[in-house]
């Protein structure tokens, strides 16, 4: 469904490291053992989830037995921030483009991804409970960004519910323990797990994505066996390196890698599928978060395709010559409508061509200019713009991600540096748990 052309990936300082993909991957052959024994260790330990998906069968028994009641709704209201929503936004803005068109009368999914008081009282305000279930998704069950909008919107619905309030509700949190986890076995509140070892950017896969899927009527089924079947060969012949040597992740991994080796410090994620265009923000996190540790790392550049043509691109062809760039695309999207024949003289060249020709032609172009100004580049090319196809797309990304954290020497599931502010937070609030933060805060405004 999805193939990768390197025709122009190894250029620039890359030259320097092999002038040819073959080359490329045989110069990291020495590291493609360690990797191997690294992934029989954590798949069998559990550690990789996102890759084997274990909890596939029961999430699905699960979730086709809830889908009834959620759709009953007409409204959803998720409360997530980071992984807990943008793989949630990406699939909503891709796969159910009509609520943001004219005359779009529901379901409506509403995500809740900030500290943003004017967006909370517009929701309390406007929506109606009776037709709306709330979605409070966090792994931990002790997010404070998405406990705070808990906290509100569970005083709201018990305010116009008293008596089933908690029928509106709906928890994704950790099977076991957290706040939330207390919520929903305190108040009989319907909960899904988060799968253990599942990071928030690698979540999509389980109920924090496929919860709103499911209420918006999508084919969450065909996403999650896209996922599957492009990590089912590191699965299935797991042990054998010649596999992992022969992945499309194993290759992309070694490219990405030797990027940060010659100083290309910028990753641009160019997405020229137009429904498509938030897929680059949820890689944003996925590759940062991963990646950003110990010094080392590449900063992801999300870019949309053509909108980022008149933006940054001024910035990627004529710049610090310090980016690679992956350019998603997809030559067989929907044509539209064609250009009639009256255009005028100067754009005679349109005639008889459809918007979607337009689309190919500065895909096309974008790409030349791009190497043209020696910047290495991935094309990354889809046959089609299904659910399953962008299954297959993210779980390539999630063992890509892991697999260049692996080459760089570092942990790609922790994020250890993302709590420190949190803690820093709380200690402005009031909490006493944290007198070194304390101590920081003080400094820092002194």
């Amino acid at each position: 469904m999805h193939t990768l052309d390197w025709n122009h990936a190894w250029t620039g300082r890359l030259l320097d490291a092999a002038p040819t993909r073959p080359q490329a991957l045989q110069r990291l052959a020495p590291q493609l053992d360690s990797c191997n024994a690294r992934l029989i260790g954590e798949i069998t330990s559990g550690k990789l989830p996102f890759l084997n998906l274990p909890f596939r069968a029961s999430l699905t028994a699960r979730l086709k037995a809830l889908t009834p009641q959620l759709q009953r709704f007409r409204h959803m209201v998720v409360l997530g921030i980071g992984g807990s929503a943008l793989g949630t936004r990406a699939l909503q803005k891709a796969f159910f483009p009509q609520q943001d068109r004219p005359n779009h009368t529901g379901p409506w999914l509403w995500i809740l991804d900030n500290v943003d008081a004017d967006v909370l009282e517009a929701q309390m305000a406007s929506l109606n409970p009776e037709e709306t279930i709330v979605v409070p998704v966090s792994k931990s069950g002790g997010t404070i960004e998405t406990l705070a909008q808990y906290f509100f919107m569970k005083a709201w619905l018990q305010k116009a519910l008293p008596d089933t309030w908690n029928e509106h509700m709906l928890l994704v949190t950790d099977e076991k323990k957290g706040y939330l986890r207390e919520e929903a076995d305190r108040y009989n509140i319907v909960s899904l797990p988060v799968p253990d070892h599942l990071g928030g950017r690698y979540s999509v896969l389980s109920a924090v994505g496929l919860v709103p899927a499911a209420f918006l009527g999508l084919p969450w089924e065909d996403f999650l066996e896209g996922a599957a079947t492009v990590n089912a060969p590191l699965v299935d012949n797991l042990g054998k390196p010649e596999t992992l040597r022969d992945h499309p992740a194993w290759a992309l991994a070694n490219w990405c890698f030797e990027l940060s080796r010659h100083a290309y410090g910028q990753l641009i994620f160019f997405t020229y599928v137009p429904s498509w265009a938030f897929f680059g923000q949820w890689f944003g996190q996925l590759w940062a978060e991963s990646l950003g540790k110990n010094g080392k790392g590449t900063m992801p550049l999300p870019a949309v395709g053509v909108t980022d043509q008149h933006s940054l691109q001024q910035m990627f062809l004529d710049g610090p010559a310090d980016k690679g760039c992956i350019q998603l695309h997809c030559p067989n999207l929907t044509r539209g409508p064609q250009f009639p024949d009256d255009v005028p003289e100067n754009w005679s060249w349109l005639r008889g061509k459809t918007f979607g020709d337009l689309l190919n032609a500065e895909t096309l172009g974008s790409a030349t200019a791009i190497v043209h100004n020696g910047v290495p580049l991935t094309r990354l090319e889809v046959a089609d713009a299904s659910m399953r196809t962008a299954g297959e797309v993210m779980g390539m990304l999630m063992t890509t991600t892991v697999l260049t954290g692996w080459l760089m020497n570092i942990n790609p599931l922790d994020q250890p540096a993302v709590e420190l502010g949190k803690r820093l937070a709380y200690s402005r609030l009031g909490s006493s748990d944290y007198p070194e933060e304390a101590a920081m805060l003080k400094a820092f405004l002194g």
